[in-house]
């Protein structure tokens, strides 16, 4: 316990931990967002379930999340969504369909 005139005075420990904190990239925000989108570097998310579109960074935590989520399908590592790849495959599947009319009809997006 400190005196009662002695303020706390903060550890090396702490502000040091504290300038790490304020430096460090963790990949949040507006700047973090394609990093977690897996688009131009790599990124986090390199799998993506064909079922419900969740994201995975690789083989075996899809694995995971497949025989949690999905139990009475089989695993079929050859069917998975690579978020990496250059050619898009839900691009080339939306150009594929007919496009859906809005408001009464029109064509507007």
């Amino acid at each position: 316990m400190t005196g009662k005139a002695k303020p706390k005075k903060h550890t090396a420990k702490e502000i040091a931990a504290k300038i790490a904190a304020a430096t460090t990239n963790r990949g949040g925000g507006k700047a973090g967002q394609a990093d977690r989108l897996g688009q131009d570097k790599g990124g986090h998310a390199k799998l993506a379930c064909p079922l419900c579109r969740v994201p995975a960074p690789d083989i075996k935590s899809m694995q995971i999340h497949h025989e949690a989520r999905h139990p009475k399908l089989p695993f079929e590592p050859e069917k998975l969504v690579n978020l990496h790849s250059s050619a898009p495959a839900a691009a080339a599947e939306a150009t594929t369909s007919k496009p859906k009319p809005g408001v009464r009809g029109s064509l507007k997006k």
